[in-house]
């Protein structure tokens, strides 16, 4: 029997277990056994050709099995299979000109001018370096704090949000009297406070294809702090092609991951994940949710890796993916290698230049959206006033929530069938399919995939919420805690 352990997004298909043990001679027939015991997780590790998808790799113990034998790879009892789908030595060049010290200088760096691996010179390094943050946020705040503690003498921020309350439980760079505030702004604030002689370049834009490469041309090396697979690939293609660096990261509940990417002869993202999930597989921490600790931990990772390969100092992250579980508060390693079919970074290249992210993962362009008064509601949506006046009306119709029970407990709708998302499949035969349904959770997003389901099955009178229960604690009842 091989030990599967399930990351957190697939968990909701396997009753929540993070690790399954099933048989198999090889890891084809271990994943078809655990497949056959939880049906529910074959579609979203397999194509419906019963081929591994590709945005989920596995790992036989530390070795990714592309490189070995793929789904034929041998499988022993006490073996570990790891399924890791998307979530989500050397130096930068050393400074053209020396770059002096000042008297205030030697004394706050005085603790790393002793170390002998980093000492004047490697000080030098780092007033010399130019590092850019893509994202203020969750991340962004441990890399902010600590690299301009650390001395590097210039760091830009590309960010264009504002600060919310929501935010404040893991950005620790931001605090209370600066929600509404721009982020860029919040932050700047606190790192030059921490260090005075740091040159800050605020980028408030949302980095595209239009601008990446000319707004990352000016750094070294690049922090990748973002939370969607857009402008993860975004800035994972630009970095590869402008040859520099991609500090990675990402974070989910109580799980992250972190890595360098674009390190000379070694991988790229898209080595890892050719190509990203679809549309709400991998929820966001708004969906989600993360522990506010997480981002601090990742992030000093980040910062840590970042300073290492700024002095060229240590083995730095290139080809090992470091995987953290902090419920378990454990760390683990896996080999990750060049993928030499990349498209990006492999020997026959076919994308040398930016494409259209939101395209290629599948993501709708944003529209700008209306106040809060004039909502749109499209076909197969109602809007939270209208549901409270068939409510008020006393209309027959079935309401459904398909948050999690968790969710449900801290506000509720009055009435509201609770229905996690991940059971939702299987309740199915139960509605009548003459019924006047009606589905929310948080913001519109799960239960436009309830709906979907419905329809698929035949439902005709299926409507989604728009804007979940988030738009009811708006519109309806401003008494209502939001989260």
């Amino acid at each position: 029997m091989a030990k599967v352990l399930i990351p957190t997004p697939l968990r909701q298909f396997t009753g929540k277990q993070d690790a399954v043990t099933a048989a198999g001679a090889t890891v084809g027939e271990v994943l078809g056994a655990l497949t056959s015991q939880y049906p529910d997780l074959r579609k979203q590790i397999f194509t419906e050709e019963g081929k591994l998808r590709s945005f989920v790799n596995v790992y036989l113990n530390d070795e990714d099995i592309r490189y070995l034998g793929k789904d034929a790879t041998p499988a022993a009892d006490g073996d570990t299979l790891s399924l890791v789908p998307s979530i989500a030595g050397g130096s930068v060049a050393a400074p053209p000109e020396e770059v002096a010290l000042t008297k205030e200088e030697i004394l706050r760096y005085s603790r790393h001018l002793i170390i002998p691996e980093v000492g004047i010179e490697g000080q030098q390094k780092l007033k010399a370096a130019k590092v850019l943050l893509v994202g203020a946020g969750g991340l962004g705040a441990p890399l902010g704090l600590y690299l301009a503690a650390a001395g590097v003498g210039r760091i830009g921020i590309v960010d264009f949000d504002v600060v919310d309350f929501t935010n404040l439980q893991r950005q620790v760079i931001h605090a209370t009297p600066d929600v509404g505030k721009k982020k860029l702004d919040s932050a700047a604030a606190k790192m030059q406070a921490i260090n005075p002689a740091l040159r800050i370049d605020k980028h408030e834009v949302a980095l595209s294809s239009e601008n990446a490469l000319d707004i990352l041309k000016d750094y070294d090396l690049v922090v990748d702090g973002t939370d969607n697979f857009p402008t993860r690939y975004l800035v994972n293609d630009a970095c590869v092609l402008l040859g520099k660096p991609n500090v990675y990261g990402s974070i989910f509940r109580f799980e992250g991951q972190a890595t360098v990417f674009a390190y000379e002869g070694g991988p790229c993202y898209r080595c890892l994940y050719p190509e990203p999930p679809p549309p709400g597989l991998v929820p966001s921490c708004a969906e989600g949710g993360v522990l506010g600790i997480l981002p601090g931990t990742i992030g000093l990772i980040q910062a840590t890796e970042t300073v290492k390969l700024i002095l060229g100092i240590g083995t730095p992250l290139v080809g090992r993916l470091l995987l953290y579980d902090a419920l378990g508060m454990k760390f683990r390693e896996l080999k990750l290698r060049k993928n030499p079919e990349c498209p990006v970074c492999g020997d026959h290249r076919t994308i040398t230049k930016l494409i259209d992210y939101d395209q290629f993962c599948g993501v709708p362009q944003p529209s700008v959206q209306p106040p809060a008064q004039e909502t749109q509601v499209n076909e197969g949506e109602i809007d939270v006033v209208e549901l409270k006046a068939k409510m008020d009306r006393g209309d027959k119709f079935v309401l459904i929530d398909v948050r999690e029970p968790h969710e449900y407990r801290i506000c509720n709708i009055p009435g509201a069938q609770l229905i996690p998302l991940g059971e939702f499949p299987r309740h199915v035969a139960e509605f009548d399919k003459d019924a006047d349904i009606v589905i929310h959770c948080r913001s519109g997003m799960r239960s436009a995939k309830a709906c979907a389901v419905l329809k698929q099955n035949g439902f005709p009178r299926v409507r989604n919420v728009v804007g979940g229960i988030l738009a009811w604690a708006d519109k309806v009842d401003p008494t209502m805690p939001k989260y």
